[in-house]
């Protein structure tokens, strides 16, 4: 593994467990195998490393979720096993780490929130938009709205000051999230599909 790919890796991990704040330069060169100096050689500061780390991991997410899509049978069941994936993704990720990435990383964060309005939002319109040519999602949508509403209310329990934050199980309320969103689009052809894949994707999924 090339240097500068060991240390995006070990510093995603950190990251995600341990939040934004807490891990410094020596936690990742250590970590790493690596001296401080050499470190410093790739990256001036944490703050590159934050950004470099986020670019990175949001690159895999999506490239994850453009798999899955591209695979699924019909826009819902891409859909569904989107949302398994980050029901999984988000159990490994620490509940301060994006609270602190906006508080001490805010130029990271706006990077992380530039990617979601390119990447993610354009993914789920066009999820949208083939869902009601398929007869799932009800005709007439507006696609871009929707798209965006979803991808912000699933950063909702992220935020510290959330009243989804104070619930125990994260797992049902991402899952409860979703389900409301999809009753709120799907035709009953839709909605009955979804019963099938709730089945196949999200029953076994670990709770937290």
């Amino acid at each position: 593994m090339e240097v500068v790919e060991k240390i995006l890796s070990v510093a995603t991990d950190s990251f995600r467990q341990f939040g934004f704040k807490s891990i410094t330069m020596d936690d990742i060169a250590r970590k790493s195998g690596i001296s401080k100096k050499t470190l410093y050689q790739h990256f001036a500061s944490k703050t590159e490393v934050v950004e470099a780390a986020m670019i990175r991991h949001q690159k895999m997410v999506q490239t994850v979720f453009s798999e899955v899509i591209s695979t699924a049978e019909n826009s819902l069941e891409g859909l569904v096993r989107v949302n398994a994936v980050m029901s999984q993704m988000f159990r490994q990720i620490n509940p301060l780490a994006m609270l602190e990435l906006q508080r001490y990383f805010p130029d990271a964060y706006r990077i992380f929130r530039s990617r979601l309005m390119e990447k993610d939002i354009a993914a789920i319109r066009e999820n949208l938009i083939r869902g009601m040519e398929e007869g799932l999602y009800r005709p007439g949508l507006d696609a871009d709205l929707l798209a965006r509403f979803r991808v912000e209310v699933s950063l909702l329990s992220f935020q510290s000051e959330s009243l989804l934050s104070e619930l125990p199980n994260q797992h049902d309320v991402r899952i409860g999230i979703m389900e409301n969103y999809l009753y709120g689009i799907m035709t009953p052809k839709g909605e009955k599909l979804y019963k099938k894949y709730s089945e196949t994707y999200l029953k076994d999924l670990p709770k937290i």
